[in-house]
């Protein structure tokens, strides 16, 4: 667990205070809900859109069309846009973001199923990913059906979790015959891989996980030991863990890796202050 600064934390938006809290973070100690913000995460007041002044018009033009002008929705049909978004919100939590400042997945999936944009690879045990996405619908739903007996967009937000689990585990109990046709692990993989590459392309996620945003022209400057740039803000940690429910909650440790920067750091600006 890190050291929880709550001082130096956002402040929540008047919004959060109104919304539904048994589906966001808690504090650890308390129990009590992290209400949304509009920017969560480690990095309070940083905000990525700042630094347009340094980049260049092509870059501009195309941070600008992923925050201010999203795709229309051509590919899925209104239930399958319904679905997949739902699912999405499984996949990427956004309960810790007022409704105002969600990045929405869906419009760019679809944008690129509907032009048929693929990576230019596809494995032999795998459909196309226009046919993999219409296949997952109905097998979802499936064991959805099988375990609930409800289709997936009805269910409590747990069971969904618990369906999209079976998936995540490569052991679904229904829809055989689809998963005869591709693998499960591989679309799991498929549907992850869009998800993070949606979400992580946009600059308010780049704003929660301390990102600067495009480096050109200006370039970056300190290359060693995660040293923040000039115009990025120091990181501020505080604990939180997951709501009850959903399945998620265990993480990854990295504590130590923020104390070492943290003490490279102290000991660089200690030399500095040298004559």
């Amino acid at each position: 667990m890190t050291t929880k600064n709550r001082e130096t934390s956002e402040t929540p938006n008047q919004q959060g205070d109104a919304a539904d809290t048994s589906l966001v973070p808690r504090d650890p100690l308390t129990g009590d809900a992290i209400l949304p913000r509009t920017q969560p995460g480690y990095y309070a007041g940083f905000t990525t859109l700042s630094q347009q002044s340094f980049w260049d018009a092509a870059t501009r033009k195309v941070i600008d069309k992923r925050v201010n002008h999203q795709p229309p929705i051509r590919f899925f049909n209104p239930t399958e846009a319904s679905f997949w978004t739902t699912v999405f919100d499984h996949l990427i939590p956004q309960t810790d973001r007022t409704p105002d400042h969600r990045i929405a997945i869906l419009p760019t999936l679809d944008e690129r199923l509907y032009h048929d944009r693929t990576n230019g690879y596809r494995y032999e045990d795998m459909p196309h990913d226009r046919e993999a996405y219409h296949l997952a619908f109905d097998a979802i739903n499936q064991e959805a059906r099988s375990e609930y007996r409800a289709d997936f967009i009805s269910l409590p937000y747990l069971q969904q979790d618990l369906v999209l689990k079976t998936l995540h585990d490569g052991e679904p109990k229904a829809a055989p015959e689809i998963w005869k046709q591709m693998s499960v692990h591989r679309f799991w993989l498929l549907l992850i891989g869009d998800a993070i590459d949606i979400y992580y392309a946009h600059p308010w996620a780049w704003d929660e996980i301390g990102f600067g945003g495009p480096a050109y022209p200006r370039a970056y400057i300190r290359l060693e030991r995660g040293e923040p740039e000039p115009w990025e803000a120091e990181e501020q940690r505080y604990d939180w863990v997951a709501p009850d429910h959903a399945v998620s909650g265990e993480i990854e440790a990295t504590h130590e890796f923020y104390l070492e920067s943290v003490q490279h750091r102290s000991h660089r600006r200690k030399h500095e202050r040298l004559p």
